[in-house]
């Protein structure tokens, strides 16, 4: 084992299974006490059961670590206030949340209907809200800690995953919202967007030229958890981990703008200026879903 989150407790949700049970597992490989959340549902949103969740209690264990099984939901004020709870009346701190866990109901947009998207903005971002706000509330006080929440390369936009894209737009917005202002606490918060062999990237509809195991985005998790990154004042960034690859998203900023002169706006004026004065700013997504058209014309299987 080694020590890299010595001495501190760190919550996972989603920890059953893929992404977040090697994130579990790597916490506790390197000296924290893990609570593992996990509801214990299919990726559809199925029956929970807390059986994943002791499964990988049991792993902990058998390797020397400490752990104990939440299997809460944690789309529910009180399922997010329980992780937390459990955490201190255990352990008596909590150090690190990682919010892992996500479900999927593929549609359409203009076929999604109301039950196929709540479910999802709750599972993933208010989930993840949950979780923040319940352990923010204790780092406040304790003066450190960090947050990690998990968005997606879909945040640019899906075309048959509008609910999930925004659920992961938000969690990137909530994020920065937190290092913001928690930072004055010393309370770090971050993104990570992973590519790797899970049960939901089994489903996505084209080849991945850059993908990864689960235990690579568990070691940037770790380090996103531990004092080094705190040192190094990493907060409100956003990372992709796919194998050999990390990268870091841009911030939001204005690229381009221009200004009226001699009078305000009008429909007229804002056609005659906005294409050649400010522009656009190229989409890539489009880009690639003419590239997939292309291909399955041609009877290949895209490439992302």
């Amino acid at each position: 084992m080694g020590n890299f989150l010595a001495g501190k407790v760190v919550a996972v949700t989603g920890a059953g299974r893929g992404i977040g049970r090697a994130v579990a597992l790597a916490c506790a490989a390197e000296g924290a006490k893990v609570v593992v959340n996990d509801y214990g549902v299919s990726i559809e949103g199925g029956e929970p059961t807390s059986e994943v969740a002791v499964g990988v209690v049991k792993e902990i264990e058998a390797a020397g670590g400490a752990a104990v099984a939440v299997a809460d939901d944690i789309s529910t004020m009180a399922g997010g206030q329980r992780l937390v709870d459990v955490a201190l009346a255990e352990y008596g701190r909590i150090d690190g949340v990682v919010c892992v866990a996500g479900i999927l109901r593929e549609r359409m947009l203009f076929n999604m209907t109301e039950e196929e998207w709540d479910p999802v903005v709750a599972t993933h971002l208010k989930g993840t809200f949950t979780v923040f706000r319940a352990a923010a509330a204790v780092m406040r006080k304790q003066g450190s800690g960090a947050l990690v929440g998990f968005t997606s390369g879909n945040h640019q936009g899906s075309v048959a995953q509008a609910n999930y894209s925004a659920a992961k737009g938000g969690i990137i917005s909530l994020v920065r919202s937190a290092a913001l202002g928690l930072h004055k606490y010393g309370v770090t918060a971050n993104a990570v967007a992973p590519v790797a062999r899970t049960r939901m990237s089994a489903n996505v509809p084209m080849e991945l030229k850059e993908i990864g195991e689960p235990e690579d985005v568990a070691a940037l998790v770790v380090y996103l958890l531990s004092d080094r990154a705190r040192a190094d004042s990493v907060t409100g960034q956003v990372y992709t981990v796919a194998g050999p690859k990390i990268a870091v998203w841009a911030q939001p900023r204005e690229l381009r703008a221009g200004y009226a002169e001699g009078g305000g706006w009008t429909p007229e004026r804002i056609a005659d200026f906005l294409p050649g004065t400010v522009g656009t700013d190229p989409m890539p997504m489009l880009a690639r879903l003419e590239e997939m058209a292309r291909a399955a014309a041609a009877g290949d299987r895209p490439n992302q």
